[in-house]
C-alpha cells in the first residue's frame, strides 16, 4: 500500500502551491551546539540559583533597606515576620525568580511546566499564598488572552481572515512595492485579535511563500526579494503587535505590572494605542525602506514577477473561498464592533476584558454564534506559562523585590537621587531592547524588566508610567536571532536568509528604534504626559 509520503515523493514540488507551505511541512530546526548545551545545564543551574539565594545568599543588604519603600500589604507582612523571616521569604522569591528565569532561557523543560514548578514554589516557600496563588489563572488579563484567542479562532475558522489577506495581495500587490505594502496593512489588521505572533505567522507564511516564488525565490535559490519579503514579515509580525496591548500577552502582561503599580486593574486600550500605533507604523516603514533600499536592494530583474500566471494561482486560492459566507459577515461584524468598543474603552467605562467577553459570548452563541467550542484554538500550554507569569509577578509585588533590589543595588554602587532622568531613560531602554537578541521570551523579557523600571521610577520618585511605559514599548523587539520568538524560528526554516542576513537586518532595526524610543520620549510621550519634561 502507497502511503501519503510516497505520493507525495513522487508528485515533482509546486512553488506555487500553498499546501507545501503549512507549517507541519517546514522542517524543524533541531538544536545544536551552544544550545543544546543549555538545555542540558539549565535544570542544574536552577536548582543552585535557588540553593544559593534561599539558603546561602548573604542577606545582609536587605538589613539597609527602609521599610518605606514596601508596598502596603508588603509592610504589613515585614511588620508581622521581622526582619529574619521577611528576608528569607525576599530570598526565596529572589530564588524561585532566578531559577525560572534560568529554566525559560534555557528551555530545558517546556515553559508551562517551569510555570507550574514556579506556582508550587512559592506557595511551599510561604512567598505568598495559596489562594493568590492559584487566582492568577482567573486574572483579569488571563481572560482577556483566552477569549482573545476565541475571537482570534472566529476570524481564522470562518477562513475570514485568509480571505482578507488573499484579497488584499490580489487587488493591491501589482508590483514588487505595494506587495510589501499590502503585508503592512495585513500585519497591522491581524494584529488588532491575533495576540499570538506565531498564529499570524502560521496564516501568512504559505502566501508570502507563495509570491516569494512567483519573484522567483525559493529554498533552494535566495535573491533579495525572498530575503525581504520574509524578513520584512518577520519584522511586521512582531512590531505591529506594539501598536495594541492586545496584540500579544507580554504586553498585556506589562500593561498589568504597570496598571498594578500604579493602583488599577486593567491598562487602557486607548493609552496604549495613541503611544504606541504611531511608532510602530513609523518603525514599520522604516523597516521597509532600510531592508528594500539598503541592506537588501533588489535588481531589476527580482522585482520582475519570474513564473508566469503566478498570481493567477493566488486568484484561484482566493476563489476556492466561494463566496463570503453568513459567518464570515457575522464575524467581521463582531470584529469591527468589539474593536469600536476597545477604541472607546474611555468613553463608556466597559473594559477590554468585559468587551472580549461579550464578543466571544456572542461569537459562540447557538444559531446565533460562528464557531463552536470545539473549533476555538487556545493554547493552554501559554496560559499556564501566562498563570505562571502572573504568579511570579504577584510574589515580586508581595515582597516589593524589584524596588528592594534597585534600592540596594543603587546604594552599593553610591547612585543618588541626583542622577539624571535621561540616564535612567536611556539605560533602562537600552537594556530592555537589546536584550531582546539573548532572550527566548518576550514575557520572561516583560516579567524583569518592567518591574525593575517600576522600581526604579518609585527609587527616584519619578512617575511610574515615564520608565515603565517606554520600556514596556520595546517588548515585541524579538526578530534578530532565529531563537528570539517562535516566529523567528519558524520563519527561519524556509530558508529564505541566513543568519547573518537577519542579524545585519534585525540589529540595524534595533538601534533605530532605540533612537527612536528617545526621540518619542522627547515628542510624542511628552505630549501624553507619560514623560512630563521630556528624556533631557
Amino acid at each position: 500500500m502507497i502511503t501519503d509520503e510516497e505520493k507525495e515523493k513522487d508528485v515533482p514540488f509546486d512553488p506555487l502551491d500553498m499546501q507545501n507551505y503549512r507549517v507541519e511541512k517546514l522542517k524543524k530546526a533541531e538544536k545544536k551546539g551552544f544550545e543544546r548545551w543549555m538545555v542540558f545545564l539549565g535544570g542544574p543551574l536552577a536548582i543552585i540559583a535557588f540553593i544559593y539565594f534561599y539558603y546561602f545568599a548573604d542577606y545582609s543588604f536587605l538589613n539597609t533597606i527602609n521599610p518605606e519603600i514596601l508596598k502596603d500589604d508588603s509592610l504589613k507582612r515585614f511588620n508581622e515576620l521581622g526582619m529574619e523571616r521577611f528576608s528569607r521569604i525576599n530570598y526565596a522569591m529572589l530564588g524561585i525568580f532566578a531559577a525560572s528565569i534560568i529554566l525559560w532561557i534555557t528551555e530545558t523543560v517546556p515553559n508551562y511546566l517551569t510555570s507550574l514548578l514556579v506556582v508550587i514554589a512559592m506557595v511551599l516557600t510561604g512567598v505568598t499564598s495559596e489562594k493568590v496563588a492559584y487566582a492568577q489563572l482567573g486574572h483579569p488579563v488571563m481572560w482577556l488572552n483566552i477569549l482573545s484567542f476565541v475571537l482570534a479562532s472566529m476570524l481564522v475558522t470562518t477562513k475570514a481572515a485568509k480571505r482578507f489577506a488573499l484579497w488584499f495581495v490580489i487587488r493591491f500587490g501589482k508590483n514588487a512595492t505595494w506587495i510589501f505594502f499590502s503585508f503592512i496593512v495585513i500585519n497591522v489588521v491581524l494584529s488588532v485579535f491575533i495576540s499570538a505572533t506565531t498564529a499570524k505567522a502560521t496564516i501568512l507564511l504559505p502566501i508570502f511563500m507563495v509570491i516569494a516564488a512567483i519573484y522567483g525565490a525559493t529554498s533552494d535559490k535566495r535573491n533579495n526579494f525572498g530575503r525581504n519579503i520574509v524578513l520584512q514579515n518577520l519584522f511586521q509580525i512582531n512590531i505591529g503587535a506594539s501598536g495594541f496591548i492586545t496584540g500579544s500577552g507580554a504586553n498585556l502582561l506589562a500593561g498589568s505590572l504597570i496598571a498594578g503599580a500604579m493602583g488599577m486593574t486593567l491598562f487602557g486600550f486607548q493609552d496604549w494605542f495613541f503611544a504606541a500605533f504611531p511608532l510602530c507604523i513609523i518603525l514599520i516603514l522604516t523597516g521597509w525602506f532600510v531592508g528594500t533600499k539598503i541592506i537588501f536592494p533588489m535588481k531589476p530583474e527580482e522585482r520582475m514577477p519570474q513564473i508566469e500566471g503566478g498570481m493567477q494561482r493566488l486568484k484561484e486560492e482566493y476563489l476556492k473561498l466561494g463566496k463570503m459566507t453568513v459567518n464570515e459577515y457575522k464575524s467581521i461584524a463582531i470584529f469591527l464592533v468589539v474593536l469600536g468598543l476597545w477604541a472607546t474603552d474611555k468613553q463608556h467605562g466597559i473594559s477590554q476584558t468585559a468587551v472580549a467577553f461579550l464578543g466571544a459570548v456572542v461569537a459562540l452563541l447557538p444559531g446565533i454564534g460562528v464557531v463552536k467550542w470545539n473549533d476555538v484554538d487556545i493554547p493552554w500550554h501559554l496560559m499556564l506559562f501566562s498563570a505562571g507569569a502572573y504568579t511570579l509577578g504577584a510574589g515580586l509585588e508581595a515582597t516589593a523585590l524589584p524596588a528592594n533590589m534597585v534600592d540596594a543595588a543603587f546604594t552599593h554602587f553610591g547612585i543618588t537621587k541626583s542622577t539624571p532622568f535621561w540616564v535612567l531613560y536611556l539605560g533602562l531602554t537600552f537594556t530592555m531592547l537589546f536584550s531582546g537578541i539573548l532572550f527566548q521570551s518576550k514575557t520572561m523579557r516583560a516579567l524583569i524588566f518592567v518591574p525593575i523600571s517600576i522600581g526604579v521610577a518609585q527609587k527616584f520618585g519619578y512617575p511610574v508610567m515615564s520608565l515603565a511605559f517606554p520600556v514596556a514599548l520595546l517588548i515585541e523587539h524579538v526578530y534578530v536571532l532565529p531563537f528570539n520568538s517562535k516566529p523567528s524560528a519558524l520563519l527561519y526554516t524556509t530558508n529564505h536568509y541566513s543568519m547573518t542576513d537577519s542579524f545585519k537586518f534585525g540589529f540595524t532595526m534595533m538601534v533605530i528604534s532605540w533612537l527612536m524610543i528617545i526621540l518619542w520620549g522627547e515628542t510624542m510621550l511628552r505630549w501624553l504626559g507619560y514623560t512630563v519634561n521630556g528624556v533631557f
